[in-house]
């Protein structure tokens, strides 16, 4: 099991849930703008005029600016193969994003299931719902390490910038393939990480809500979803996440982000899709 520090304390898989739950609480009532530029929405805010991680969601069908908090790192329904009548689960669902664009894709005979555990979260994704008349788009309170469905129950799994943020990612991605049926597969994008972070940043718990902190490193993180049972793992995008240096200078000096951006360390977004048979 996966520990994060506080102070110079490791913190419990239970703190780390309960940090992350308070700060996406707090960024329910921020604005789009104010979360995207920051770190997923972390509160860091840079004075930066681009995204740190987020894709433009508004090229794609089914897509609802209410629903569209700037929290994520990649567009996997774009790549997630969603067909008419599927079931489809988003893990992490918060305002709705991912799921309405589903909806949009599976069409009246399909069910669009999103998990979130922030109430706050699927308060307003509910009611983003309500607005919709969407009677086949449901959002539950849940942990994605246990997730509240049963067993084989969807086609399709996606996932936005959600994984880097659970303690026991091999935990979440068992319950990925519990929850698919035999044939069905994910696409989640997530964040990773080629080589090391320096410890100030690896520590700080604001940065863990930003969804940097809480990254593995990307052969681990393809290794667990390959130990888990999943086939064709495919990396169907990969970008850079370039944090912006007065974001840096909360956690590192000047010599010291000069050394980080020198050492060859990488964050990156990518996309993974995998099946199970």
């Amino acid at each position: 099991m996966e520990e994060r520090l506080l102070g110079q304390r490791a913190m419990s898989p239970e703190e780390v849930k309960e940090i992350v739950k308070s700060k996406y609480s707090q960024i329910v009532l921020q604005g789009k703008e104010e979360n995207a530029s920051s770190c997923c929405g972390s509160g860091c805010c840079s004075s930066e005029t681009y995204n740190i991680m987020n894709d433009d969601y508004s090229v794609l069908d089914g897509y609802n600016p209410d629903a569209d908090l700037s929290l994520g790192c990649g567009l996997p329904t774009q790549f997630a193969r969603i067909k008419t009548g599927d079931t489809v689960i988003d893990l992490g669902s918060g305002a709705g994003n991912d799921c309405f664009i589903a909806r949009y894709e599976t069409g009246n005979d399909g069910q669009v299931i999103g998990i979130d555990f922030t109430p706050a979260m699927v308060e307003k994704a509910r009611a983003n719902a309500a607005k919709m008349d969407f009677g086949n788009v449901e959002f539950r309170l849940g942990d994605i390490e246990n997730m509240p469905v049963e067993d084989s129950i969807a086609d399709v799994v996606v996932s936005n910038c959600v994984l880097n943020l659970v303690p026991n990612k091999e935990k979440a991605i068992s319950e990925i393939y519990r929850v698919l049926r035999p044939g069905g597969h994910f696409s989640i994008s997530d964040v990773v990480l080629v080589g090391d972070l320096p410890k100030s940043i690896e520590h700080a718990a604001e940065m863990y809500a930003g969804c940097v902190s809480g990254a593995i490193q990307k052969g681990d993180y393809l290794r667990i979803i390959e130990r888990v049972g999943f086939t064709n793992i495919t990396i169907q995008k990969q970008k850079p996440i370039v944090i912006p240096d007065d974001i840096l200078a909360g956690y590192l000096s000047t010599n010291e982000i000069s050394d980080f951006k020198k050492n060859g360390t990488g964050i990156y977004s990518i996309t993974v899709y995998a099946e199970k048979i």
